[in-house]
């Protein structure tokens, strides 16, 4: 059941938690409250703020959804339904609601897209593969 269960899912909720201001930053942009920043060795300061961990967060989640579109089973069906359901609800929140206009909202909403139409392209590329035809 926990294998059903759409990843991308995760980015949205923390989205919309940083949106309700329990992650901190400026009351405009909740996304850009620096969490930590190392000095390179060419001279350069490199940041991580909450949108880009939340990012970094959503790709590795969108990795491990990418493995389990591999698998062909009655499961795989509910978990590509799933994940379009996810879609549709970042789509209609980034049309709909102000604070969904950021630019890190937009790219989980790419991932979530990525994810949806990986999902239905390696099923249909695995179940063609499956089906003998002689």
């Amino acid at each position: 059941m926990l294998g059903m269960f759409p990843l991308l899912i995760v980015p949205f909720l923390l989205f919309n938690l940083g949106l309700a201001g329990l992650f901190g930053g400026t009351a405009e942009d909740p996304f850009s409250a620096e969490l930590f920043s190392v000095y390179m060795m060419s001279g350069g300061v490199w940041t991580m703020s909450v949108g880009d961990l939340l990012i970094v967060l959503s790709l590795v989640l969108l990795f491990a959804e990418m493995l389990k579109s591999t698998r062909s089973s009655n499961a795989s069906i509910v978990d590509h339904l799933l994940s379009t359901f996810v879609f549709v609800a970042f789509l209609v929140e980034f049309l709909l609601v102000r604070g969904a206009a950021h630019p890190v909202f937009f790219t989980l909403m790419v991932a979530a897209l990525v994810d949806l139409l990986a999902g239905f392209s390696v099923t249909i590329r695995s179940v063609g593969r499956d089906v003998n035809v002689g």
